[in-house]
C-alpha cells in the first residue's frame, strides 16, 4: 500500500483525538499483535460509532513508516483541510480575537507544539506560510496531539501582506522579539483583539515582518540565556494574554 505520509496521523492518542475532534479518517490501521489491548477499546468503539474502517496488520505495514512512535496505531487522513485568511478573520467569536502568525518556522515539532498550546488558550486561528515553512504533516500532528483537528490553520502566501491585512481587520499585530526596542509582555495590551507573530528558529523575525508589527513584545529573560524556543515563547505569549483576559 502506497502512503503519502503527510497524511498519516500516528499514535493512540493523536488518532483517538482526530477522531473525537470530526475529522474524517479513510482508515486506521492498528497492529495484529494489539488488538486486544485495553487502551485501544475507547479508540476502536470510536472509530465504530464514526463508520471508520479498521485494519488489523502485521508489523511489516509498519515497518514502512519512518516515525517510530506510533505504537502500532496509524491513521490514514485525508489531505489537510487549511482554512482561508478571510474566513478566519469573519468567525463569529464569543470574545476578542487571538491570532498566532508564524513566520517561516522549519521545525514540525515547534509548529505542532504551537498549534496544542494555542487550542488550549482558546486562541482563533494559526496562521502560517505556504513556502520555506513547515505545514501540518503527520510530525506536527503528532506534536499537536490531536489539535491540528480542533483548531483553525490559514496557510498564505506571504507573511507581511497577512500582517497588512490582519491591521485593517482592527487587529493589533505584536511580534516576539527580544530586542531593546520591545515592551516588556506585562506592559503590552493583549486583552483585545491581538495577533501574536513568532520568528524562525535562530533568525527570529524577518526585517519586513518586524517592520509591519504594531509592536514588538519581548519576554522577560532572568537567567543566563538570551532566548526561548520558538514553541515556548508562543505559550508564554499566549498565556499572557489569557491572563489579561481572565476576570479578574
Amino acid at each position: 500500500m502506497q502512503l503519502d505520509f503527510d497524511d498519516v496521523v500516528y499514535g493512540i492518542h493523536t488518532v483517538y483525538e482526530t477522531l473525537a475532534a470530526g475529522e474524517g479518517l479513510r482508515t486506521i490501521h492498528v497492529a495484529r499483535d494489539r488488538k486486544k489491548d485495553p487502551p485501544l477499546r475507547k479508540l476502536l468503539d470510536r472509530a465504530r460509532e464514526g463508520n471508520v474502517q479498521v485494519r488489523f496488520e502485521d508489523r511489516a505495514f509498519f515497518a514502512q513508516l519512518p516515525f517510530k512512535a506510533h505504537q502500532g496505531v496509524v491513521g490514514i487522513a485525508p489531505p489537510f483541510d487549511y482554512a482561508a485568511l478571510e474566513d478566519v478573520l469573519h468567525a463569529t467569536r464569543g470574545g476578542p480575537a487571538l491570532y498566532v502568525v508564524l513566520d517561516h518556522l522549519t521545525d514540525p515539532h515547534n509548529v505542532g507544539a504551537i498549534l496544542r498550546t494555542a487550542e488550549a488558550a482558546g486562541a482563533s486561528a494559526v496562521i502560517l506560510p505556504e513556502r520555506r515553512a513547515a505545514g501540518v504533516n503527520a510530525t506536527v500532528r503528532k506534536s499537536a496531539a490531536g489539535a491540528a483537528a480542533r483548531i483553525p490553520v490559514a496557510r498564505v502566501a506571504n507573511v507581511a501582506r497577512t500582517i497588512a491585512r490582519l491591521k485593517e481587520a482592527g487587529v493589533l499585530v505584536l511580534g516576539a522579539d527580544a530586542g531593546p526596542d520591545a515592551l516588556a509582555m506585562g506592559r503590552a495590551d493583549l486583552s483585545g483583539d491581538v495577533a501574536i507573530v513568532i520568528g524562525a528558529e535562530g533568525a527570529g523575525l524577518a526585517p519586513l515582518v518586524k517592520r509591519e508589527c504594531d509592536a514588538l513584545v519581548k519576554i522577560p529573560m532572568l537567567g543566563a540565556l538570551a532566548s526561548l524556543n520558538a514553541s515556548v515563547a508562543a505559550a508564554v505569549l499566549l498565556y499572557e494574554a489569557v491572563r489579561q483576559r481572565s476576570p479578574r
